[in-house]
This record gives C-alpha cells, sequence and structure tokens, in this order.
C-alpha cells in the first residue's frame, strides 16, 4: 500500500489525465490532514470547495461527489496522509461552461516546524485572496528572500500597511487576554476557522482587528498556523521580537484538538 495516491474523479490518474495538467492553472484545492482516515473541519474543506467553485467556475460539485472521490482516495492508502483535492476546469484558456473535475493526492503526514520561527514583511497581496487557489509563486518567492535576510519565512503587508497573512500560514497574535486576528483580505483557513469556533466553545477571548507594523509592540505574542498545525510560536516580525508564551501555544493546540475527526 503506497501512501502515495493521485487520482482523478475517483479513479486512479494516468498520464494521459495529468499531462494536459501539466502547464494549466485555472484550479483551485484545499489541503488537510488525515488521521485513521479522519478529517477535522471536513465541513469547512467542503464549504471552501463549493464556495471558490462557485466564484471561478460559476457551479460547483455536490458535497457527496466530493466525498466519494476522498474515501475512494483514502481506501487506496494508508490511514494517516497528507491530502490536497484541487478542482479544475477541463476548460483551461476558455470560457467553454464544463463541469469542474477533482484531483486528489495523498502524501506522507505533515511534520511542522518546532519553531520558533522568523519573519520578514514584504509588501505583497494575493490575487482572488478568498481563494486558495493554485501558482502562486508568492508562496515560495518571498520566503526564499526572507531567508537570504536571516529570517524563515515571510509575511504579507497590504497596500495600507495591515498585516494579513504569511506565505502558507495564517497569522494569530495574543495580547496578554485575548487571542487577536488580523483584519485584512486574505484566505480565511481551514484551521483557522477550526480553532476560531472551538474557541467560542472553550470560551476564550478573542478579536479581530486591523494590525500594522506599529502595533506589533503592545503584542505579546504570535503564531503561525495552517493545515499542519494549529500553532508554530514566532518569535521576530522584522525588528520587533516576541517573547510568545507557551501557554498561548498550548490554547491553540487544545481548541484545535478539541475538533472531532469526521469521516469522510
Amino acid at each position: 500500500m503506497s501512501v502515495f495516491v493521485v487520482q482523478r474523479n475517483g479513479r486512479p490518474a494516468t498520464v494521459e489525465d495529468l499531462a494536459p495538467l501539466a502547464f494549466a492553472g485555472y484550479a483551485h484545492f484545499t489541503a488537510m490532514q488525515v488521521r485513521d482516515r479522519r478529517i477535522r473541519g471536513l465541513d469547512l474543506h467542503l464549504a471552501r470547495l463549493r464556495t471558490a467553485s462557485a466564484g471561478m467556475f460559476g457551479r460547483t460539485l455536490p458535497d457527496e461527489t466530493v466525498l466519494a472521490y476522498l474515501r475512494a482516495a483514502l481506501a487506496d492508502g494508508p490511514a494517516d496522509v497528507s491530502l490536497t483535492a484541487t478542482v479544475y476546469s477541463p476548460a483551461e484558456f476558455s470560457t467553454a461552461d464544463l463541469p469542474p473535475e477533482v484531483l486528489v493526492r495523498t502524501g506522507p503526514p505533515a511534520s511542522p516546524p518546532t519553531g520558533p520561527l522568523s519573519l520578514a514583511t514584504v509588501e505583497y497581496e494575493r490575487v482572488l485572496p478568498e481563494f486558495k487557489h493554485v501558482g502562486e509563486v508568492a508562496k515560495t518567492y518571498y520566503p526564499r528572500q526572507a531567508a537570504t535576510k536571516g529570517f524563515d519565512d515571510a509575511a504579507f503587508v497590504d497596500r495600507h500597511g495591515r498585516l494579513g497573512e504569511a506565505s502558507i500560514w495564517n497569522l494569530a497574535f495574543w495580547d496578554g487576554s485575548a487571542v487577536v486576528w488580523p483584519e485584512a483580505p486574505m484566505l480565511g483557513g481551514v484551521t483557522m476557522a477550526v480553532v476560531r469556533r472551538r474557541l467560542d466553545r472553550l470560551g476564550v477571548a478573542q478579536r479581530s482587528r486591523v494590525i500594522t507594523a506599529a502595533d506589533l509592540p503592545s503584542l505579546t505574542g504570535a503564531v503561525v498556523m495552517n493545515s499542519w498545525t494549529p500553532g508554530v510560536p514566532v518569535d521576530r516580525i522584522d525588528d520587533v521580537e516576541f517573547a510568545t508564551p507557551w501557554s498561548f501555544v498550548e490554547i491553540l493546540h487544545r481548541a484545535h484538538e478539541s475538533e472531532p475527526l469526521v469521516a469522510p
């Protein structure tokens, strides 16, 4: 049984299936960690795919169709994997109204960095930031540039100076009494959404507000999160240093782990 599974519309993908996609890029996706063939925030992943398909293709696939494709891919691999479901249009470079198709790929379970991480800010605004779409060179280019300056990764600041997200991460901050989420155009991560709804149930204070570079010294902690992990501590953004309390990181992990794993 291989950890690497690639299927198109619920069947093993052939070279003929994949060759046209090597140079295509009109697609969106969602990425998740699967444990014991179960997924946290499955409803949020399905909602993400529906919303992006409606916005990019003008039509959506039934949830049950997507779930069937997920089940087929998971049945062919081990119980613990990383999984990416990509929805694409077979009418690349065309306005033809064709049903979207789905590629599902699995690989080894993710091992997130332990941190702490340092982030260099860069002015950058994603196209269609509300969709998790493919072909974004900035997610690799800017972290590589940050590394040449001695940083671990990059955080994005828009033209108005608002911090929004990092390269492949959402950002969250701690002000000493509440989790603070930055307000700016960005991709709302599934892990972020899971953590937010579970923090509400745990009674942990949280708020959203605009955060600029000038606001950073007033915050007592920062983390990044994505499908790999609900929190990796950040100890520096540009020249602002954080003594991110481990208790903050633990709150986020506890919230995430309180979300039940669900079978597709």
